[in-house]
């Protein structure tokens, strides 16, 4: 188990240039920055790139790091940056949005498997359907597991704000999936 001294100490080391200190911190880290980018650009190979990026961004902005804000919550920030800057690139080339489905395609072993497969492709659905802000809440304080306090950090508005757009955001979220209660 790690502690938050151990993270400082991670994260004085690579200040001071310890390539095996950022290594550990990119492990820590790794699996939780693709996922947020992955939940706005819905694209596997997007996400890996996106998620590179924002390591590279850190490790050239670290020694410029105050720890005014937890090293998560600057990293989440600039992940979320990167990201809604790809799907802004890509409305503006105009390209056809294409998500990433192998998933639901892969050979199914039996009917349960097809089933949550089913749900799991509509709930990404519904929540790549919401607003941009309503996404990045339900993401980061639902799936990611943040706090109220941590989204509010990372989003850069009030605590309230959030409470509000995850409220909105699985409330529009609900209804849209309204039919799959009707179906079990």
């Amino acid at each position: 188990m790690t502690t938050a001294a151990d993270e400082q100490q991670l994260i004085l080391d690579a200040k001071a240039g310890s390539h095996d200190a950022f290594r550990q911190l990119v492990q820590r880290y790794m699996k939780q920055t693709y996922n947020v980018a992955y939940g706005f650009v819905r694209s596997h190979q997007s996400a890996e790139d996106i998620a590179q990026e924002a390591f590279v961004r850190v490790h050239a902005s670290l020694p410029g790091f105050r720890g005014n804000a937890q090293f998560g919550t600057w990293l989440y920030r600039i992940t979320m940056n990167l990201a809604l800057n790809h799907v802004k690139s890509r409305n503006r080339k105009g390209e056809q949005f294409v998500e990433d489905t192998a998933a639901v395609h892969l050979p199914v072993q039996d009917h349960r498997e097809a089933y949550n497969a089913d749900r799991r492709f509509h709930i990404e659905r519904a929540l790549h359907e919401l607003p941009t802000l309503q996404r990045a809440v339900v993401i980061l304080r639902h799936m990611e597991g943040l706090s109220t306090r941590q989204v509010s950090q990372i989003l850069r508005c009030s605590e309230g704000t959030v409470k509000t757009h995850l409220f909105r955001g699985l409330m529009k979220m609900k209804r849209k999936l309204e039919f799959l209660r009707e179906e079990a």
